[in-house]
């Protein structure tokens, strides 16, 4: 791979000074370049994962751009506040001699947190999301491609879990009856944000599907987000998924592959810490309904992870990385857990949501 070559391909502003490798990540090889004027980040997109790159980058870039003009009719950080990327040719992407995707974008200075210790943190992370929600409201989300269908159509997650338990190819289902069973008894739940996105109880909506803390720069002044990234996941959908996600991965009292129980719980202050950014950022483009089926979006994707790790766990361990035998059977009873206390505390959370009617 001749690195100078492919970054030689695109239109930077100013001369290229140095090319340093980032060693951090696991789906895209990364480069910083340090130009004249600032730094940039080249990324090969990875086919393994991402079928049609030349689909994300339509989406990315079209959400990116209409940030941007969002930005401008406010006077914001229009260099900042959202992801720039840098064309080569007359498009946004560089294909290589050996076919791959590569792209570029400019570099947002700001922290990015791994893990969220405090309540103040989390109503910012909440408050970036909100805002990304926000300022694409009026965004056509049915343009966008779908990168990876049915990524949150918890019903068909459920579906493929039903026929992995009754293959049972690696005699496991006897193994986990009971988390099958409890997987059963919330067969109706799985249909609930995609039922409403089909009614049109739920308006259909840009969503980043990934918002996990460290997808947003904060501000190293303010402690403000700045710039929400990673939008290769950016897909039409419910803003349900994302909030249910964010407080899947971020309220949960323990990592997802812990496995003593009685450590495993809802953090309420940091579910209503997230809700507050949230929602208020959200002002108006929220409806009602949206509003009032938080906690429930919150149960739902989080029993949806569980079906997708019980699921692996049953079909002998192909879609998840594991670390030894049974680790993705210790992450489903995590995450069911987390549904249990979910349940034991809607009525908590119900009220947290109502205040904001």
């Amino acid at each position: 791979m001749d690195t100078k070559k492919i970054v030689s391909a695109f239109a930077f502003s100013s001369r290229v000074t140095s090319i340093d490798e980032c060693k951090i990540g696991h789906i895209n090889s990364t480069f910083f370049v340090n130009c004249e004027d600032g730094r940039y980040v080249v990324q090969k997109i990875n086919k393994g994962i991402f079928k049609n790159p030349a689909e994300i980058m339509a989406n990315v870039t079209g959400v990116t751009d209409h940030i941007r003009a969002k930005l401008a009719a406010v006077g914001g950080d229009t260099k900042n506040g959202t992801l720039q990327f840098v064309k080569s040719g007359d498009r946004y992407y560089h294909i290589d001699e050996e076919g791959e995707y590569w792209r570029a974008y400019r570099f947002v200075d700001g922290n990015c947190y791994q893990t969220c210790d405090t309540t103040e943190l989390f109503c910012r992370v909440g408050a970036a999301f909100g805002e990304f929600q926000n300022q694409l409201a009026d965004y056509d989300a049915a343009t966008l491609f779908e990168v990876i269908p049915n990524f949150h159509h918890t019903a068909k997650r459920y579906e493929a879990f039903e026929t992995a338990a009754m293959a049972d190819v690696c005699r496991r289902a006897k193994d986990c009856a009971e988390e099958i069973a409890f997987i059963r008894a919330r067969k109706t739940a799985c249909a609930f944000i995609v039922d409403g996105l089909a009614t049109g109880k739920f308006p259909l909506r840009v969503t980043h599907n990934d918002t996990k803390l460290n997808n947003v720069i904060m501000n190293k002044e303010t402690g403000e987000g700045l710039c929400v990234i990673d939008l290769d996941t950016v897909m039409p959908g419910s803003l349900l998924y994302d909030f249910g996600d964010a407080i899947r991965f971020g309220a949960s009292s323990a990592a997802e592959d812990e496995t003593d129980l009685d450590r495993v719980y809802v953090k309420t202050e940091m579910f209503e810490a997230f809700t507050k950014g949230f929602v208020t950022s959200l002002k108006k483009s929220i409806t009602k309904e949206e509003l009032l089926a938080l906690p429930e979006a919150a149960r739902v994707i989080t029993l949806e992870q569980a079906i997708r790790f019980l699921t692996d766990h049953l079909q002998g361990d192909t879609y998840f990385r594991i670390h030894h035998e049974g680790h993705n059977l210790e992450r489903a009873r995590n995450q069911l857990k987390l549904v249990a206390d979910l349940e034991a505390k809607m009525p908590t959370l119900q009220a947290i949501v109502n205040q904001y009617l």
